[in-house]
């Protein structure tokens, strides 16, 4: 008997190319004034469960794993684990941002990168930008943004060994900065792949990488106070260009003590309801309150990327950009 994941995971295969689905008119509209379905920490559907704590955590954290590991390590992995589908099921869902946070081991003399929060995961870095590209290339007219972050024990050596990495993976299939990111020119030009590098340095010596989409992380424990951050901010005004409103609740040692048979999972679920009402209200666009990029944990638990697409409905460009490229109907793909 199928349970309620497994159905999700059945049917979110419709929104697999849902970029290559939207009415002619959203094409020319910036990447970046549409609304983008994202998962936040995308890679920890696959932590080992025999991993060290990354060097990033606390004295008091690593302490006490290694001092009571049977207990510890099972609550860390408990309240570390934000996604359940794989990479693929993810672009598949519809997930066309991807939460990347890099990091090399303590003491490995390899070259190999994981992905970490607060333990690492079992699959390289490398190997997951191989399954990106394979999907993307059964899948022309999606686009998918990658957020490299976090960056935990990487020396300049290493930065340079990922960006050669990013480079010879994706070649012309990524997107230079200097591109305005609509749909019918990453079509015509056969970019599918806009990556964004947390560190500086990187970003001016190469331009296919872009500089860090900002996310509003609300760092809450409760639906209501993420609400009212996420509203705050949007007073405040979104950014110019591409940025991520994150649904994601946090937990902290106070929620995690009280909730001693909690994880991650219960928290989220319990909260799914009153953000998926909040997500419906929002509008996406280049004006002050617009929303651009959604990203939330357990995607694959409710209707969070179809809901996110739909938004989409709700854009009514100028007539201008209904018009340009009018009588052009017809996009070549890059076979690259």
């Amino acid at each position: 008997m199928e349970g309620p994941l497994q159905t999700s995971i059945r049917m979110c295969h419709e929104n697999a190319q849902w970029m290559s689905q939207l009415p002619e008119k959203l094409w020319d509209i910036p990447l970046y004034n549409l609304a983008l379905p994202g998962s936040h920490d995308t890679m920890t559907y696959c932590l080992d469960k025999s991993s060290a704590v990354s060097g990033n955590e606390s004295k008091l954290v690593k302490l006490l794993n290694k001092c009571m590991p049977c207990i510890v390590h099972p609550i860390i992995m408990k309240w570390s684990t934000t996604q359940v589908l794989t990479v693929t099921e993810q672009l598949e869902a519809g997930v066309r941002y991807l939460d990347f946070r890099i990091a090399h081991k303590a003491d490995d003399p390899s070259m190999n990168l994981y992905f970490v929060h607060m333990v690492y995961t079992t699959v390289t870095v490398q190997d997951v930008l191989w399954e990106v590209l394979k999907w993307l290339e059964t899948h022309p007219q999606e686009v998918v943004i990658l957020a490299c972050r976090n960056f935990d024990g990487l020396t300049r050596r290493l930065h340079c060994h990922l960006t050669a990495c990013i480079k010879e993976i994706f070649q012309c299939k990524l997107c230079p900065r200097n591109v305005v990111p609509t749909l019918r020119t990453m079509w015509q030009r056969g970019h599918q792949v806009i990556v964004s590098y947390e560190e500086g340095v990187e970003v001016e010596k190469h331009c296919e990488l872009w500089p860090i989409i900002p996310y509003w992380w609300g760092n809450k424990t409760t639906t209501r106070a993420l609400i009212h951050y996420l509203e705050r901010m949007k007073r405040m005004g979104r950014p110019e260009k591409f940025f991520v409103a994150g649904i994601n609740l946090t937990e902290n040692l106070r929620y995690i003590l009280l909730h001693p048979f909690g994880s991650l999972k219960k928290m989220t679920l319990r909260g799914l309801p009153c953000l998926k009402i909040w997500i419906k209200q929002q509008y996406p666009g280049p004006k002050k309150e617009c929303i651009n990029i959604i990203a939330g944990d357990f995607i694959g638990n409710n209707d969070f990327v179809k809901d996110v697409i739909e938004l989409n409905t709700k854009i009514n460009p100028p007539l201008h950009c209904q018009s340009k490229g009018a009588g052009t109907n017809s996009i070549s793909f890059s076979s690259s």
